[in-house]
C-alpha cells in the first residue's frame, strides 16, 4: 500500500467535498455547515496532504506497518467524524445523537496521531 499516495488521493477527495459545501453556502447564504466546511478541509484536506508529504519524505515512515494503521484510523475517523457533523448541523440528530459515534472517530484520529508521531520518533532519520 502506497500511504503517501492514498493520503494524497483521500485529502483531494476531501477537498472537493469541501470546496462543494463552500460554494453551496456561498450560493444559499446560509452558513449553518460552515463548521463542517471548515473540518473538511482542514482535518480532511490539510492533514491528509501534509501526512502525505512526511510519508513521501521518509521511506522508512511511508513503508511501515505504523502508516498503512495511521491512514486506516485517520480516513476512516474523519468521515465517521464528518458524516456525525453533517447530521448534527443539519438537524437530524441532537447533542446526544453524537454519542458514541462522534467521539469514537475522534478518538481514533488521536490513535492515529499518535501513531505518526512514534513512527516518526522511530523512522525519520
Amino acid at each position: 500500500m502506497n500511504v503517501s499516495r492514498n493520503f494524497v488521493l483521500a485529502g483531494t477527495a476531501f477537498l472537493i467535498i469541501g470546496i462543494s459545501f463552500g460554494i453551496h453556502m456561498s450560493a444559499s447564504g446560509d452558513t449553518t455547515f460552515m463548521p463542517l466546511h471548515a473540518h473538511l478541509n482542514l482535518l480532511g484536506f490539510a492533514l491528509s496532504i501534509l501526512f502525505a508529504l512526511v510519508y513521501r519524505s521518509y521511506d522508512a515512515m511511508g513503508a511501515s506497518r505504523l502508516a498503512v494503521i495511521h491512514f486506516w484510523l485517520h480516513v476512516v475517523g474523519a468521515v465517521v467524524l464528518l458524516i456525525m457533523l453533517f447530521l448534527f448541523l443539519g438537524g437530524t440528530i441532537g447533542e446526544s445523537g453524537m454519542v458514541p459515534l462522534a467521539p469514537i472517530a475522534e478518538f481514533a484520529i488521536l490513535i492515529g496521531v499518535i501513531l505518526f508521531l512514534f513512527n516518526a520518533w522511530k523512522n525519520a532519520h
